[in-house]
């Protein structure tokens, strides 16, 4: 059998189905049988007509008779719709998952049909099911009367610009969804403003997902004027956009001034130094942002600086996320030791992973540790740096070996103790000692003795 076959039951009634009934069955009955009985019943109903262009079921009473599934099937066959055996297998679970399903316009249609009165599911998955705009608008209509839907996933439904204007009219007026996902929909900077102005002020929305889009400049100064506003979204994501410049800028002026987001990711757009220095200023005064991901973007050690700026004084950021950027191992320094110098830094974890450190930081990070000892670093190493790193153990393990310090050591070497050595005595000293170390560990041991390269150790 095809796998779409697979995927889709074909409502079959049976001639003992097709005639009426009193009891709590499904209506029966051909399909111009059921259209029959619904005119009929409209016209019992004093003709009223319904202001919505979802369809309902010919009663009250009877609707909470039947099963989700029932109800499902009906509407599938009122309007023409294939069934899909997924939804028939979810429905009436708190989380209806019909993610890659192909559910389209009309098979939406007939989900909201069953929805627009249900109580029970309050997490609706339909990423990547072709819904477009007229599937679109059958769920927002359905969301006027849904009060249990609390998280909407709409992600990469081709929605475009008009499927954000039907999505953030129904924002204006949303009282429970909190969470909605509309990644990849192919929106601009139009459509960037029709969220901005329905979510100015809004205090309902706690997570909004927006990445995968086509936001740049303009996208970017309406996003920000609305998280200037907004108070009650706690996680935004924007990664995987073109936000850069006047656009970024503006977010970080929104970010500056909002009283209520958490988690900002802002990956895979193009973060440099103006877009940086932006950002170091908001966490300069923002004191609810925890989360930040800037990874992929275009921030070298200079930008770094820029943002060290404001990590110098922000005491709520716990995680930042600074991988695939152009930054060197003198950038990764510099954000370890504003982190370490900010006594009231909350910072929990850092992601460079993308970065080759030196012995300075590694030797850094070690120092920090001993006064935050849970803070995380992710970096890369290369085995040289992990090789010099091991000569001074090597060192002080054959000192203490033969119950010397590193002080008795240098004194031996000291005839006229003036508390100095030169390096070449040293060199040599180490060498006569048979000491385990290779060329390159004992210029690094030189080194670190030698920080500021004077051929003289000074032992003090």
């Amino acid at each position: 059998m095809d796998p779409c076959e697979e995927d889709s039951v074909v409502l079959q009634l049976s001639e003992e189905e097709q005639q009426p009934s009193d009891q709590s069955v499904p209506p029966t009955g051909s399909q111009d049988q059921m259209q029959d009985e619904s005119t009929q019943d409209q016209a019992e109903d004093s003709g009223a007509e319904w202001d919505t262009d979802l369809e309902t079921d010919n009663g009250t009473n009877q609707r909470h008779s039947f099963s989700h599934a029932e109800l499902y099937l009906q509407a599938c066959q009122r309007i023409g719709a294939i069934p899909v055996s997924s939804v028939l297998r979810h429905l009436g679970e708190a989380n209806l998952n019909l993610n890659h399903y192909g559910v389209g316009p009309l098979g939406a249609k007939a989900l909201a049909m069953v929805l627009q009165n249900d109580n029970q599911v309050t997490n609706l998955e339909l990423e990547d099911n072709a819904l477009q705009t007229e599937g679109t608008r059958y769920l927002m209509e359905m969301l006027q009367t849904n009060i249990s839907i609390q998280s909407l996933n709409l992600s990469n439904n081709q929605l475009h610009l008009e499927g954000a204007n039907i999505i953030s009219k129904m924002l204006l007026d949303n009282y429970y969804i909190k969470s909605i996902k509309l990644s990849g929909n192919d929106f601009d900077d139009s459509a960037a403003k029709y969220f901005a102005d329905a979510l100015k002020g809004d205090y309902v929305v706690k997570e909004l997902d927006l990445s995968h889009n086509k936001f740049c400049d303009a996208g970017g100064v309406h996003l920000g004027h609305m998280l200037a506003t907004n108070v009650g979204i706690e996680v935004l994501n924007l990664s995987w956009n073109h936000l850069r410049m006047s656009g970024a800028v503006a977010v970080c002026a929104g970010l500056k001034v909002n009283s209520t987001l958490k988690q900002l990711q802002l990956s895979w757009n193009g973060f440099s130094r103006m877009e940086s220095e932006s950002l170091g200023q908001a966490l300069r005064q923002n004191n609810t942002l925890m989360v930040l991901d800037l990874r992929s973007n275009r921030i070298d050690d200079q930008a770094v600086t820029l943002l060290c700026q404001g990590l110098a004084t922000n005491d709520t950021l716990r995680v930042l996320k600074l991988s695939h950027n152009p930054l060197t191992n003198i950038g990764a320094l510099t954000l370890l030791k504003t982190v370490k110098n900010n006594t009231r830094s909350a910072v929990e974890k850092i992601d460079i992973s993308t970065v080759f450190v030196c012995e300075a930081f590694v030797e850094l990070l070690e120092e920090t540790h001993q006064r935050r000892p849970a803070l995380d670093v992710q970096y890369l190493v290369m085995s040289s740096v992990t090789r010099n790193l091991s000569a001074l153990q090597i060192f002080q393990k054959f000192l203490e070996e033969r119950n010397e310090s590193i002080l008795d050591f240098f004194q031996v070497l000291d005839k006229d103790r003036t508390m100095k050595v030169s390096t070449y005595a040293f060199r040599k000293a180490v060498k006569a000692a048979n000491i385990l170390l290779d060329q390159q560990q004992l210029e690094w041991l030189i080194r670190k003795f030698d920080k500021n390269c004077t051929a003289t150790i000074n032992y003090r």
